[in-house]
């Protein structure tokens, strides 16, 4: 065995503290693996005083100056688990800057300032690596920066954020409605006391940020990602999704192609839909996540599993600090960013998708071609409609075929207008059908 890599720890939460665990378990193992001891330098944490339990570390290694212990000259690898956006930044610019290897979860900064943190590591020519950033233990960056690096990636939709996903996998499976089903999440831990990142789909945004970038080699940033969340889904969504064969699902859909100009460039958003049961992501149940890439050569992929969590997130973080020290040792780094294509990317109007629409209306005649009549205006092909009444009321839900979504969201608009349209009960984009 050689000189032992020396880490340096921004955080020891849930995830850190998981970090520390597994550096302990399975000391001697990494060390075969990687040809080296790792040893832990510091803990960079906010509270000295906090009970973190039985954990198997000196106590004197604990700093509240994360600064400082990046700084040493005996640190070779800053593993940060803190999340946020400053200080982690600082920290990060200034461990890269000055040439040690950087593995963080942090899908936030990444998303809102990852050109910072790829100038900086080629700056210092030190390696950046943050698989933990996206669905947890599922090994899903690599793969899109190395393993497809040879194809082209026309596509990739996923389910990338667990708490969601939990609320609308408990609505469809018990009728209830989001509040409690989000009171349900909450007292068994899988959301937040405040949930706004996550219901709100500001995470998930993030994630599909970091997926663009690396599946289409551009700089994408959280502002570029459209986003909505999951708050307005009612169980009446999901009972006519149901009636449709459908479930609904928050999705982050990264694509690429022609824009309104035949200018290749990319799309990328965040909200919920309709998807058929027949669709792979259907399924994806509880907690868990899933990306589904389609690429020309290698056609249609799938990855799957825990995409939360103290251990799944720990097993990424470990997994790259092996490949890491591995690169240290060898005094390599990995291929820096690939961001060469620098697609434009398209606003979401010009995304092409389908809606259903549920609209409470007058029941007389004449109504069904009033709002027919609409549609057609802005170009937009009806492929069903249901009615249903109950005395002077009836509900219309209307599902149309593949449109601009401007052309969609001026059609709601303008059936908003309509003297006849009591009410517009939801809109929903309607995902992976014909």
């Amino acid at each position: 065995m050689t000189t032992p890599v020396r880490l340096a720890l921004l955080g020891c939460g849930t995830v850190g503290q998981e970090v520390v665990r597994l550096l302990h378990e399975q000391a001697t193992d990494l060390a075969a693996r990687i040809g080296a001891p790792v040893e832990l330098a510091g803990i960079a944490v906010r509270r000295l005083g906090r009970d973190r339990g039985d954990l198997p570390v000196d106590p004197a290694l604990f700093t509240t100056d994360a600064l400082g212990l990046v700084k040493r000259d005996d640190v070779d690898v800053v593993v940060e688990v803190v999340g946020g956006i400053e200080p982690a930044r600082t920290w990060l610019v200034e461990a890269l800057r000055a040439g040690k290897s950087v593995v963080t979860a942090n899908k936030a900064l990444l998303a809102e300032d990852g050109a910072a943190l790829h100038d900086a590591a080629a700056e210092g020519g030190a390696d950046l690596y943050y698989e933990a950033s996206v669905a947890g233990a599922i090994p899903l960056l690599r793969p899109l920066r190395e393993s497809l690096h040879g194809d082209t990636i026309t596509r990739v939709t996923g389910i990338v954020n667990g708490t969601t996903n939990f609320i609308l996998s408990a609505m469809d499976a018990t009728g209830a409605g989001f509040a409690e089903a989000l009171e349900e999440a909450t007292e068994l831990g899988y959301a937040e006391a405040d949930p706004t990142a996550d219901v709100e789909g500001f995470d998930a945004a993030a994630k599909a940020a970091i997926l663009a970038s690396l599946a289409f080699h551009t700089r994408v940033g959280a502002a570029d990602v459209y986003r909505e969340g999951i708050t307005e889904v009612t169980a009446a969504d999901m009972a006519s999704a149901k009636g449709m064969g459908c479930t609904i699902k928050l999705l982050c859909i990264a694509s690429r192609g022609p824009d309104s100009t035949g200018t290749e460039s990319i799309s990328v958003r965040v909200h919920p839909a309709m998807i058929p049961l027949s669709h792979p992501l259907a399924s994806v149940g509880d907690a868990f996540n899933a990306v589904f890439v389609e690429a020309e050569a290698a056609g249609q992929l799938m990855f799957y599993g825990r995409g939360a969590g103290g251990a799944p997130t720990a097993s990424a973080v470990l997994g790259d600090v092996v490949a890491v020290s591995r690169n240290r040792l060898a005094r390599v780094r990995q291929a820096s960013e690939s961001a060469y294509a620098d697609l434009p990317i398209r606003p979401m109007g010009e995304a092409v998708t389908r809606y259903h629409v549920s609209l409470d209306v007058a029941d007389r005649a004449g109504v069904l071609a009033a709002v027919a009549g609409v549609f057609a205006r802005h170009d937009v092909s009806i492929a069903t409609v249901r009615q249903s009444g109950r005395n002077d009321d009836a509900t219309l839900v209307i599902v149309t075929h593949m449109a601009p979504d401007a052309a969609l969201a001026a059609t709601v608009e303008e059936l908003r207008r309509l003297d006849i349209v009591r009410s517009i009960a939801s809109v929903l984009r309607v995902e992976g059908g014909s």
